[in-house]
């Protein structure tokens, strides 16, 4: 079997603040990105020397860390106002759609899991490559399989 490349797993998030789902697929600019899972593991060792482990989630984040603000983008008016209105709480609600594009189903149409997330900024400014605006993802864990459509960049649920 080869490799899959990384290029093949592709991450859409939704910029609408709300209303209808407007994706953006993340990856510009970025040399890497990596959800973190952060499992929470509890170890026990009982007395005869024997170990054992309860994994009872995962506390799910990804940073897109460089971000540079490019005028006119759905996600860079999303995150810009997010920092203009100092939004707390479900304003920063959203949706990641983790996309595997090595496994077309039909023309144009991938498997697909789309998971509520929460922005958090983590600066904003940057040096004189451009404006930035770093930031992270929290995953909720609500998770729902299903199909995304790369050209229409809809989401459907199985």
């Amino acid at each position: 079997m080869a490799k899959i490349e990384r290029k093949y797993l592709a991450h859409f998030i939704n910029t609408a603040a709300q209303g209808d789902a407007a994706y953006e697929r993340l990856g510009k600019d970025l040399e890497e990105f990596s959800a973190e899972m952060s499992a929470q593991v509890e170890t026990k060792k009982n007395i005869l020397g024997e170990s054992s482990i309860l994994i009872s989630g995962y506390e799910k984040t990804a940073s897109v860390e460089p971000y540079y603000a490019e005028e006119g983008t759905a996600l860079f008016e999303r995150l810009q106002g997010i920092l203009d209105d100092a939004s707390v709480l479900d304003q920063l609600k959203t949706d990641v759609v983790e996309v595997k594009l090595w496994n077309e189903t039909q023309e144009g149409v991938y498997p697909a899991i789309r998971e509520e997330a929460y922005i958090e900024i983590v600066s904003y400014g940057g040096d004189t490559t451009g404006y930035q605006i770093p930031f992270k993802l929290h995953y909720t864990g609500n998770r729902v399989k299903g199909s995304f459509d790369v050209a229409s960049k809809t989401f459907t649920n199985n």
